[in-house]
């Protein structure tokens, strides 16, 4: 069985600072690794702060695997010139819970739209070039529920399959949390199924 579909490619780590210049304007490009929106904000004043003599931070972000949420933000320049093409560039690698942004610091010249759409594009092809990307599986968490008797046999299936425990209350009635991957999912479904006396419920992690 394929397990392609339970994969995800993101950044590892913040990328290094890159510069790309065209006609004397300044385009410098990031990229970072992000799990949700509140974190693009704190980010981007940071490059705000740094690169404070720039007249633009453009930027793209995008979450998700199966559900994709994205954002894609001009900062002042001219409509879809700046954060749709940095967007295109995160599709183009194939890459998720990831925000790419541009700071451009203007050099005298314009570049007109085409030139800036190019720009953008580049800076922000060179800061994903930089990164670290890294593929990740989709895991979901599960809660089983079970008097202790069942102790033994739940364990020894968590075990043969390698799941991880994230946690576990062991009294009269026990309850164990497991990590698994995606694809195991209808697995786990069908041993639990088997097992008339332990109860399963998916766990939000």
């Amino acid at each position: 069985m394929s397990t392609a579909s339970d994969t995800y490619k993101t950044l590892a780590i913040p990328s290094e600072e890159i510069l790309y210049k065209e006609k004397k304007s300044k385009f410098y490009g990031y990229a970072f690794p992000i799990t949700s929106e509140s974190e693009v904000k704190p980010l981007l004043d940071a490059l705000k702060k740094k690169h404070h003599t720039a007249g633009h931070v453009c930027y793209a972000w995008q979450l998700g695997v199966e559900k994709i949420r994205y954002r894609a933000n001009d900062d002042g320049e001219p409509n879809n010139s700046a954060g749709l093409p940095i967007y295109g560039q995160i599709q183009a690698f194939e890459v998720t819970n990831v925000l790419v942004a541009v700071a451009r610091i203007f050099g005298g010249t314009k570049l007109g739209v085409g030139g800036l759409i190019s720009a953008y594009r580049t800076a922000a092809q060179m800061a994903l070039d930089t990164a670290k990307i890294v593929e990740k599986v989709m895991q979901l968490q599960f809660e089983l529920q079970f008097d202790y008797p069942e102790m033994d046999k739940v364990m020894r299936i968590i075990k043969q399959h390698q799941w991880q425990i994230v946690d576990q209350r062991m009294e009269m009635d026990c309850s164990i949390t497991i990590s698994i991957r995606k694809n195991d999912e209808a697995q786990l479904q069908n041993m639990i199924t088997a097992m008339h006396k332990v109860k399963l419920k998916a766990v939000e992690a």
